[in-house]
């Protein structure tokens, strides 16, 4: 085994075991924050990369195919380092391209299951909690097939009753 058939070979078994772990704990839910006490103030900002290119699972994807690839050229071209380095890093960074568009795409798929009041103008409800004149009441309203329990004010300054 030559220095480079090493080098895709040892990428492949790292980049896939950690991606495999990483996939499988990320699948069952463990992706999370973990915390601990420690002494001292840090300033961080919160940013949810879980969309972004250079993710932890990405570059293990790209490990993974870059090492998968160039053993693959490797055996089908034996002695040719450049196509073998030039598939390698093709199939690494379409991976790398691949995970970043599924995740961005499963964000897009995210909700938080709060009705929007945008699609409450203008449907009908009925006065949940007394709506007195120039004041807020409750109404309940369904929205995308869901009862809601808004607050509402009545149109004409009137006060409106429960049935």
């Amino acid at each position: 085994m030559d220095k480079l058939e090493l080098v895709f070979t040892v990428c492949a078994l790292v980049g896939g075991t950690l991606f495999l772990i990483r996939l499988v704990l990320q699948l069952l839910g463990f992706d999370g924050d973990l915390s601990a006490d420690h002494p001292g103030d840090v300033e961080t900002s919160r940013t949810d990369a879980s969309f972004k290119m250079l993710s932890l699972l990405g570059i293990t994807a790209f490990l993974m195919m870059f090492g998968l690839g160039g053993r693959a050229m490797l055996e089908s071209r034996p002695g040719q380092a450049l196509p073998a380095l030039v598939v390698a890093l093709l199939a690494g960074g379409i991976s790398l391209w691949l995970m970043a568009w599924l995740f961005k795409a499963m964000k897009k798929l995210q909700s938080n299951g709060a009705a929007s009041l945008d699609q409450a103008v203008g449907l009908e409800g009925s006065v949940y909690l007394t709506i007195p004149a120039n004041d807020v009441g409750k109404v309940q309203i369904a929205v995308n097939g869901r009862l809601n329990v808004l607050d509402a004010r009545a149109a004409g300054g009137q006060t409106l009753w429960p049935p």
